[in-house]
């Protein structure tokens, strides 16, 4: 216990690792959370949900955040729904058998660009005739009719789709001129109050008709939406658990049964030792990146089995030939002639004996290795070969690529990802290093 107080003390005393401990316990304690509070199944039928759960989002949108570094502010994705009770609804009887339906969603506009797109999504119950409805929209310099046409139980309209508005617009996008004045000599965005009136026409007794607005901005979210309008914050969340796990899992298993082996082998020697000494031999030259693209095009994409086949590919790497001279050097020892002679069997000195004193050693290189795997199932995910399941910082990554991102200006969907990579590779490697010289003093000085 007291060697263990003065190992922490020691570390400690390099600012390098305080800060690298710092980070990996925020990231840790962030992917508990994010396990026990947005379930893995949840997080994936999220991510492979369809335009119907992320209809309201706009798409390649950057993050919110980004308006604190701009002097004029992109628009801010703006939804209201009757059904949810943000739009106000009124309901007159005009006859027995005719309704009026009055429909209202104010709009603050006060941003210095357009936005992506305005849609309003019908939802209507009735039995043979069909609703109508009337979309005015009123703007700080007046107001005029918008379309006039009849619903079915659900429909969606689209200002940029509607050909006769683009016409009665002077022939500009619609998004863009609701928000302009058409007699002014630079088309900008006009601040001020806006309204979308919606009056609908039911004529049957017991129709009913709601309406949702969703004012498409060019941001949305703390970290933005990719093509397919999925909110990127939940890759970049779940990404954290995946990369933690595979890092560490790997690190483990490769350390671990890569020491073992080792002693196993100087022990044992002869025929034992050779075989292992040529195994490694042999793996030491085999491709392992073009391995792991095989069995990623030919075999499974998923995690589990790229976990196994890096462990395996792993085991028998460099790191036996270094664990082999260590052990060469401790199994000359006295104490382990004496442990021989009181009668110790060999697997009790290998464990017991052996391996208790090469952990300083393990220690550091653990550690050190567990960002070389995160970056491993990252670079995999970027070449199209992750987990087809899972999202993942990779994943982002690729689909940003493949997606022309950088092309279109859209860096914060890889810069992103990009950023939590190399900061989680940056604490490991602080207090990797912290470690290697407070477990090898002729680094202390270093």
């Amino acid at each position: 216990m007291n060697t263990f107080k003065r190992t922490i003390q020691d570390i400690f005393q390099y600012p390098s690792a305080v800060v690298g401990a710092s980070i990996i316990l925020v990231l840790t304690i962030l992917a508990v959370v994010i396990v026990i509070v947005f379930p893995y199944q949840k997080a994936v039928d999220l991510w492979r949900a369809g335009e119907d759960v992320w209809y309201r989002s706009p798409k390649n949108a950057q993050p919110e955040w980004v308006n604190f570094f701009r002097r004029q502010d992109l628009p801010e994705t703006l939804f209201l729904s009757t059904l949810e009770g943000t739009a106000a609804k009124t309901i007159k009887p005009v006859t027995e058998d005719l309704t009026q339906v009055f429909i209202s969603f104010p709009i603050d506009y006060n941003y210095d660009f357009f936005p992506q797109e305005l849609s309003i999504y019908f939802k209507s119950q009735f039995k043979e005739k069909k609703p109508l409805v009337t979309l005015t929209w009123v703007t700080p310099n007046g107001e005029f009719q918008m379309a006039n046409f009849s619903i079915r139980e659900t429909g969606t309209y689209r200002v940029s789709q509607d050909e006769k508005l683009k016409r009665k617009l002077s022939g500009l996008p619609p998004q863009q001129a609701l928000f302009v004045d058409l007699k002014a000599p630079v088309l900008s965005p006009v601040k001020g109050p806006y309204e979308l009136r919606i009056t609908g026409n039911l004529f049957e007794k017991d129709a009913t008709l709601d309406a949702e607005m969703v004012l498409y901005g060019q941001v949305s979210g703390w970290a933005g939406t990719d093509h397919l309008r999925r909110d990127l914050g939940i890759a970049l969340l779940w990404g954290l658990p995946v990369a933690l796990s595979f890092g560490l899992i790997a690190a483990l298993g490769t350390s671990i049964t890569t020491m073992i082996i080792a002693a196993v082998g100087v022990w044992f020697s002869g025929w034992v030792d050779e075989l292992i000494q040529r195994i490694t031999e042999v793996n030491l030259v085999l491709p392992f990146l073009p391995i792991l693209i095989m069995v990623g095009t030919f075999y499974s994409r998923s995690l589990w089995i790229i976990l196994g086949v890096t462990i395996a590919l792993s085991i028998f790497g460099a790191g036996i030939k270094g664990y082999r001279a260590i052990f060469l050097q401790i199994k000359e020892s006295p104490y382990i002639e004496a442990a021989r002679a009181y009668g110790a069997g060999n697997w009790r000195i290998i464990f017991r004996y052996l391996l208790p004193r090469i952990i300083p050693v393990l220690i550091p290189g653990l550690v050190t290795a567990i960002p070389g795997y995160v970056f491993l199932e990252a670079s995999l995910a970027v070449l199209g070969l992750g987990d087809p399941v899972l999202p993942t910082w990779g994943k982002i990554i690729n689909d940003a690529s493949n997606n022309g991102a950088l092309f279109q200006g859209q860096y914060y969907w890889i810069l992103e990802p990009s950023v939590l990579l190399m900061l989680t590779g940056l604490a490991f490697a602080l207090v990797g290093f912290a470690l290697d010289r407070v477990f090898n003093p002729r680094l202390r000085g270093v």
